[in-house]
């Protein structure tokens, strides 16, 4: 017998939760069913305008108009959101008051609430003879039926995401690491911007992204305060709406296929940043 035995080959470990084989080929293949083929069929349908037809529909002074408003704002509705539901978020987690758990539960109204009936309510109060409406009225500011009003209405149904994002978060930041700075001298600011910041960032991030993904494919609660008014506060869901009616089809793929590749690039930005910002935490 040698003096060294023959090892025997070493089994692969197995997994604590096998099936990775199959459960990986169910999920490619629902996501293949339910997102991929769809948003194919978009790019194939628009297809048959051509290079030259696509061009000619999506740089038309209506649909331009009509994107440059949905995606503007969108941003401007997500930064709003980032700053006031990162404070509306800090209240819940940091504070007790009477009426907690109703204000609570009235962040996810607009998850619930059925979109006619959040943009019949936000239109009943910012048109001019609205509650709201009728106090800026006098001051020369109008919000119904302006590019302010569809602000006003992706602020609203954005809300949440950004709220029920870092809220999470908020809870688990280690208060003992602000009491220590505190102990070292910071200033509040300071404490606020050195250790909440970093940890609460990328979760402001995810809900950024969530809020205005969400923005940009508002329709219902948009449409009854927007007024529709082509090249003032036309929205580009409605303006594809718009072309099914007439019988554009392609048309109306070309302008569906236009805010799929802007929201794909721009989101892929928003989740490579918060890689990064992961990474560097």
């Amino acid at each position: 017998m040698s003096a060294t035995a023959t090892l025997p080959a070493r089994r692969p470990t197995k997994r604590a939760i096998p099936g990775l084989g199959p459960t990986l080929g169910f999920s490619l293949f629902y996501l293949g069913l339910i997102v991929l083929i769809p948003l194919a069929g978009v790019f194939f349908k628009a297809s048959g305008l051509g290079v030259s037809g696509i061009w000619h529909v999506i740089t038309s002074e209506r649909v331009l108009a009509a994107l440059r408003l949905s995606f503007g704002a969108a941003l401007i509705a997500a930064l709003i959101n980032v700053v006031f539901g990162s404070i509306v978020a800090w209240v819940f987690v940091r504070y007790d008051f009477v009426g907690k758990r109703l204000f609570d539960a009235f962040i996810d109204l607009p998850f619930a609430l059925p979109t006619a009936v959040a943009g019949i309510a936000l239109t009943a109060l910012y048109s001019p003879n609205g509650w709201i409406g009728s106090l800026v009225e006098p001051l020369g500011i109008k919000i119904a039926y302006t590019p302010l009003g569809v602000i006003v209405a992706m602020t609203f149904i954005g809300l949440p995401f950004i709220v029920r994002t870092v809220e999470p978060v908020l809870r688990e930041v280690d208060r003992d690491l602000e009491e220590a700075a505190a102990t070292l001298g910071a200033w509040r600011w300071q404490t606020v911007v050195r250790v909440i910041a970093p940890a609460v960032f990328p979760s402001v991030v995810t809900g950024f992204a969530l809020a205005f993904a969400r923005a940009v494919g508002e329709y219902g609660s948009v449409i009854f305060i927007a007024g529709n008014f082509p090249l003032v506060s036309e929205i580009a869901p409605l303006l594809i709406i718009i072309k099914l009616e007439e019988f554009d089809y392609q048309g109306a793929t070309a302008v569906a296929a236009t805010m799929l590749v802007i929201s794909f690039v721009l989101l892929l930005i928003v989740n490579l940043l918060q890689a990064w910002v992961r990474k560097r935490s």
